[in-house]
């Protein structure tokens, strides 16, 4: 699990949306081609939503055609870095060398299940035995594996510094950067993407309104749930006009959606082309209830979270759900979505599969 409670869990990544530059150098919506370091500091951000701190983050990477002289010769091809095909997972490090070999097993594992071919690890942390332990015993494993590791870095205080070998010296000793006007940070500002500044201001995204809580706590206690199947309808005319309950309708849908069936009206058949309304949706709907009505549409959120593939976002809501009911089933079922490293790309199939609200 991405919490601090839970450390060596993975957060898989694999998005569906974001900014990008094709082969050409011309912008596409899904895919990035990076030939230098200062690429792949530029695009973890925008692979988990958020600047990582004492973290490792592994970059699944395709392969590109041509071959490029890299910036400080660090990185000696270029390669894709994709938000929809790629798989990208975050872990936090570990307190003690010790359980260095539970970070590589939690990012070793996803990596094989998802036939990964090549990746980039960029650690966050200072010069510390515990960032040097698990950078080597990273590339040992995913090597042994079969797996190949084009790339390993290290970022600390505005710099970044080369692990592997055959480097120039001054790479060794840090070199600075500053992404915020890189050509992947301009393209996600143009492409209304947004990136916080650590994870605890995307878990803050979530926090209640005290006046819109008040306004809907006021009308809770006289709402009804509303009949069988109009659920889905409503839900689908804000996600096709992009705009947000209403009050009263909030109010219902809170009081609707506590059991199982009831729930699955409003989830079940989503799909990734809507995803992304569903979560703006859903994280309205989480920022303006109680926290005695928030499990159930925080559970909807982190779904939705999940299949956008906002797997940062999605755990954020997995955490607000389970805060309020910690045994909540829909929670539970998209944790073992995120915890698997299921690619939202599978849906479909699930979809097929009848997959449901366990406590349907």
């Amino acid at each position: 699990m991405d919490t601090n409670s839970e450390p060596h869990s993975v957060t898989p990544l694999p998005g569906s949306r974001g900014p990008g530059t094709s082969t050409s150098g011309t912008a596409t919506s899904d895919t990035l081609l990076a030939r230098t370091p200062e690429d792949l500091v530029a695009f973890v951000p925008l692979a988990i939503g958020f600047v990582p701190r004492r973290s490792v983050v592994l970059l699944s990477l395709g392969s590109h055609t041509s071959s490029h002289a890299a910036s400080h010769a660090a990185v000696q091809t270029s390669f894709q870095a994709s938000f929809p095909s790629s798989f990208h997972a975050r872990v936090d490090l570990p307190g003690d060398p010790g359980d260095v070999d539970l970070v590589v097993e939690a990012l070793l594992r996803p990596a094989l299940r998802h036939d990964t071919r090549r990746v980039a690890f960029v650690l966050y942390d200072d010069d510390t035995v515990v960032a040097d332990e698990t950078a080597w015993s990273l590339r040992d494993a995913f090597v042994d594996s079969g797996i190949e590791v084009v790339e390993l870095l290290r970022v600390h205080d505005g710099h970044w510094f080369a692990v592997l070998p055959g480097r120039p010296s001054p790479c060794y000793d840090g070199v600075p950067f500053d992404v915020s006007a890189h050509p992947f940070s301009v393209r996600a500002v143009v492409d209304g993407r947004i990136t916080h500044g650590s994870r605890e201001e995307l878990r803050a995204t979530l926090d209640p309104r005290p006046r819109a809580v008040e306004l809907t706590t006021g009308l809770l206690a006289d709402a009804e749930p509303a009949g069988p199947g109009t659920l889905r309808g409503l839900v689908e005319r804000h996600l096709e006009s992009r705009t947000t309950f209403t009050p009263e309708e909030l109010a219902t849908v809170a009081v609707t959606i506590t059991s199982g069936p009831r729930r699955d009206e409003v989830w079940a058949w989503q799909d990734r082309a809507h995803a992304r309304q569903a979560v703006e949706l859903w994280s309205d709907a989480v920022r303006r209830l109680p926290r005695s009505h928030v499990a159930a549409p925080a559970a909807v959120l982190a779904f939705a979270a999940w299949l956008a593939g906002e797997g940062a976002l999605a755990w954020c809501a997995v955490d607000a759900s389970r805060a309020a009911q910690p045994d909540h089933s829909l929670a539970g079922l998209v944790a073992g979505l995120l915890e698997s490293a299921t690619s939202p790309a599978a849906w479909a199939l699930l979809r097929g599969a009848e997959l449901t609200d366990p406590a349907a």
